[in-house]
């Protein structure tokens, strides 16, 4: 198979969809990888890097969309992507369609067949290829935050591990998954007083036994959530719904009677994000303010460190893209039922039911897409 990574064009997008090693694998297995000259300037690798490793380096996206029968990305495609793709051709990448319905349209309108990232499913219901960049963002969360604390930046001025004499700083973290469990080891590390707060009881006890009294394990019943929150001078949202939007956690009236100065760090906010007064932003303008409270909503924290997240994710994708292209998506699909679970679009249909739900779209089964 003939395999296309086109450089990211997303605002502050430094992640690569492919790294050097990556393609050595493909070319190993007898695939032909086109990689747009530059693609690899965020993380630190040259085009004589991806040369080396067997790539043939072309000049633009266009061409790497014309020729590639599977474009494997890190993001969303933009509007001047979508505008390239073409019926018959594979998209693997991250898609979170449920809340962009622009996006979802532009692809059904494409023809082609997009598999998300985050859909992917494992034996134990896990999600494998959202996993590694939940890890990034929740420890991402917590230093970001702390940044965002700092008066300068507009923050309460709080310093979460407090020192010997004054309190540490109170941080909530709503979601006991991947992104909450690593924002509250971060915060723990730092020496603040951490809530974390999951509808789960099984999952609770993991936690208490993970943290081991350390941090305070709640249930997130909706007066608990808006306790911690009124109590809180960080609070990172981290609920995740698999492919469908975020639930609305926290009212803008709820903001409005926060700390003044309170940071919320919403990592949902691909999925629509979980505070009623959130809405995505970028590396570039991190943060503004509701109500005195500052918000920090980037939609792809992972690309503010580009290196780190790009080798975790291809540690995660690799096998599945492989799969793609040893055997072709129909193939493995059919063979793989957890492959399967990330087939959102096909020839024109959403073939995700909760993307389906959430944009109320028509749904065709993904196995019924396979014929």
């Amino acid at each position: 198979m003939r395999i296309g990574v086109p450089k990211e064009i997303k605002p502050q997008e430094n992640r690569a969809g492919l790294t050097p090693p990556a393609v050595h694998e493909f070319v190993r297995n007898g695939h032909e990888v086109l990689v747009q000259a530059g693609t690899g300037s965020g993380i630190g690798c040259d085009d004589a890097q991806y040369s080396a490793a067997g790539a043939r380096i072309v000049p633009d996206a266009s061409a790497v969309f014309a020729e590639a029968e599977m474009v494997i990305k890190v993001k969303e495609p933009q509007p001047s992507e979508i505008a390239l793709l073409r019926p018959g051709q594979v998209l693997f990448t991250y898609l979170h369609l449920a809340p962009d319905q622009a996006q979802t349209r532009g692809l059904m309108a494409s023809g082609c067949t997009a598999i998300a990232y985050e859909t992917i499913t494992d034996a134990h219901g896990r999600l494998p290829l959202l996993a590694p960049m939940s890890e990034v963002a929740g420890r991402m969360a917590v230093q970001v935050g702390a940044v965002a604390l700092q008066r300068p930046n507009g923050g309460r001025g709080v310093l979460l591990g407090g020192v010997p004499g004054v309190a540490p700083g109170k941080v909530a973290v709503l979601g006991g998954g991947v992104v909450g469990t690593h924002a509250a080891k971060m915060a723990a590390g730092l020496g603040a007083e951490v809530s974390i707060l999951d509808k789960s009881l099984p999952r609770l006890r993991e936690l208490d036994d993970l943290f081991g009294g350390r941090v305070k394990v709640l249930y997130a019943s909706a007066a608990e959530v808006e306790q911690a929150a009124l109590c809180a001078d960080l609070v990172v949202g981290a609920v995740l719904v698999p492919g469908a939007a975020a639930p609305k956690l926290l009212t803008r009236a709820q903001v409005a009677r926060m700390l003044p100065g309170a940071v919320v760090v919403d990592v949902a906010i691909d999925q629509g994000g979980c505070f009623e007064t959130s809405r995505p932003t970028t590396h570039a303008a991190p943060t503004y303010v509701v109500d005195g409270v500052v918000h920090y909503c980037v939609a792809n924290m992972p690309g503010g460190v580009p290196r780190t997240s790009t080798w975790a994710l291809n540690n995660a994708t690799l096998p599945f893209a492989l799969a793609l292209a040893d055997k072709g998506w129909r193939q493995a699909c059919a063979e793989d039922p957890h492959l399967l679970e990330g087939l959102n679009v096909h020839e024109g249909q959403v073939t995700y039911a909760a993307v389906a739900r959430a944009l109320n779209l028509p749904h065709v089964s993904a196995r019924s897409a396979l014929g």
